[in-house]
Order: structure tokens, then C-alpha cells, then sequence
């Protein structure tokens, strides 16, 4: 019985990942498109219906392109590193909280934040190891936005976790049966949402690929596989931050439409924002960070701490 239970678990994971890469590629598409309505002209339309297989033709293209290893390159954490950057990225979407079949994390929130923490190092190595200027430059930059912005990320997290006592993710849908945490913790929610869109280097945050100044940064370096792995592992923390605002903010985890049209929702905004603003100046980026993130995070959770002990 328990191999045919490890068994379904394992097909479960596997159908999640297929599942999860089907979404990243109609999400570029998506993105491509609504891109492209912004910036007036009509976006990828030629292969397929209406531009329906682009994502599929990109992945041949750069998969089968040739790859390039750089002379004075670190060669195995220059190869590997976005190979576990992706990998992690994928890790992080087995704490969806189905009901059935596939694991359930008691501890979910944690392995979340121990997931994206870990993701600094893949993008800080991919920077160093290419041993170009720009790259390196693009790395730290990636690196000390990161790690600025975890700090009020996991701070904004625990005010949710304090409503909640529980670090289970099955529970934001119990708690939020008939009212929704954004309607209590409206603020905390949009300073989640910048935050979540500095934490996956998205514009108006994103330094570490500035194409002004660091010529497209980190991944400078990268060619046919290994960029295809580090931008599928951008958008699939896309998708999953997408998620994750669904899970805590809207309502939680059903398995129903409803469902994923908030979710597709949250990621419309994502690029809706990147069509929108422009990129901020680093040492503004900062600014927000240290000087208004972090203290609001923090007056929110003993407001929140407060609001428990007493009612």
C-alpha cells in the first residue's frame, strides 16, 4: 500500500510540474501580448492561431540553439547554477495545498521561505561564475534587492501567520470562508505585491537585468539552455508569488475556477505593471526597502499581535 501510495504521489508531482511549465509558456504568450496591445502594435501572431504556439517554437529555438561556454567562466557553477535555480522554483509549487494526492506541508510557509532564500545564491553564483563585470554586477544587485526585500516579505507574512496560528496553507482557506484578508490588511497586501514583484526582479524593480547600463546583467553570459532554465524559473516564481497572494489575500485555496481566474489575475498584473512604469533608481529601490516597507511591516504585526491577545 505505501508504494502505491509514493507511486501517486510521485505521478501527482510529475502531472504538477507539466502542469506548472504549460503555464509558464501560455504565460510569456500572455505576456508578449498584452505587451504588445500597450505598446500599440499586435504581438506574437504568426505561429498558430493568433500566435497559440510561440511559447512552443521559443523553447525549440533556444533548446536547440548552439551553447556557449565563456573561456575564463567557473565552468561548473556557471553550468549548473540555473539548472537548481530552476529546479527550485519548481520545488516551491509541491506546497500547493490540494486535498488530495500530493504532499500537505504542516510547515509550508517555512519551506517557502527557505526556498526563496536559497534562491539568491543561484542567481549570485550565475553572476560571479560567467567572470564578466556586467554579470557580477547584475548579480550583487540581484542579491542586495533580494535579501532587502525577504525581510519585510517574511514581516508582512507573519502578520498574515499571527490571523492564521498556523503555518499550513490549507488554513488561509478555512480562516477566509467568509471574509477575506485583504479586506483586513488592505495596506499589507499591496506593500506584498511591490515586494513580491522585487522579490522575482520585475520591473519597475528589475536592477539585476538593467539592458541600459548592465546589458540584460546576470545572465549576460547565457545562451540557448541555460537562459531558457533561468527565464523559466523567473516566471514560474511568477506565477507562484501570483499564487501565493490568492492563497493569503483572496480567499485561499479551492479547487475551482474561481480560483484561477484570481490567479491569472494577479499575474495580468504583473505584466501590466511592467508595461506601465518605469525602472526605479537603485538607491530609491532601497529607500522603500529599509525606510518604509520594514516599518509598516512592523506596526502592522504588533497592531495585529495586539488585535489577537485582545479579542
Amino acid at each position: 500500500m505505501m508504494l502505491k501510495d509514493l507511486l501517486m504521489v510521485i505521478l501527482g508531482i510529475i502531472i504538477l510540474i507539466i502542469g506548472v511549465l504549460v503555464g509558464v509558456a501560455f504565460l510569456t504568450l500572455l505576456e508578449r501580448k498584452v505587451l504588445g496591445y500597450i505598446q500599440i502594435r499586435k504581438g506574437p501572431n504568426k505561429v498558430g492561431y493568433g500566435g497559440i504556439l510561440q511559447p512552443f517554437s521559443d523553447a525549440i529555438k533556444l533548446f536547440t540553439k548552439e551553447q556557449t561556454y565563456p573561456n575564463y567562466s567557473n565552468y561548473m557553477s556557471y553550468y549548473f547554477s540555473p539548472v537548481v535555480s530552476f529546479l527550485l522554483s519548481l520545488m516551491i509549487w509541491l506546497l500547493i495545498p490540494y486535498y488530495f494526492n500530493l504532499l500537505s506541508f504542516n510547515l509550508g510557509i517555512l519551506f517557502f521561505l527557505c526556498c526563496t532564500s536559497l534562491g539568491v545564491y543561484t542567481v549570485m553564483i550565475a553572476g560571479w561564475s560567467s567572470n564578466s563585470s556586467y554579470s557580477l554586477l547584475g548579480g550583487l544587485r540581484a542579491v542586495a534587492q533580494t535579501i532587502s526585500y525577504e525581510v519585510s516579505l517574511a514581516l508582512i507574512l507573519m502578520s498574515s501567520l499571527i490571523m492564521v496560528m498556523d503555518f499550513n496553507m490549507l488554513m488561509f482557506n478555512f480562516y477566509q470562508n467568509l471574509n477575506w484578508f485583504i479586506i483586513l490588511m488592505y495596506p499589507l497586501s499591496l506593500c506584498w505585491f511591490s515586494s513580491s514583484l522585487a522579490e522575482t526582479n520585475r520591473t519597475p524593480f528589475d536592477f539585476a537585468e538593467g539592458e541600459s547600463e548592465l546589458v540584460s546583467g546576470f545572465n549576460v553570459e547565457y545562451s540557448s539552455g541555460g537562459f531558457a532554465l533561468i527565464f523559466l524559473a523567473e516566471y514560474s516564481s511568477i506565477l507562484f508569488m501570483s499564487m501565493l497572494f490568492v492563497l493569503i489575500y483572496l480567499g485561499g485555496y479551492s479547487l475551482n475556477l474561481y480560483f484561477y481566474i484570481k490567479l491569472s489575475l494577479i499575474s495580468f498584473l504583473f505584466i501590466w505593471v511592467r508595461g506601465t512604469l518605469p525602472r526605479y533608481r537603485y538607491d530609491k529601490l532601497m529607500y522603500l526597502a529599509w525606510k518604509i516597507y520594514l516599518p509598516i511591516s512592523l506596526n502592522f504585526l504588533m497592531m495585529y499581535m495586539g488585535l489577537k491577545i485582545f479579542l
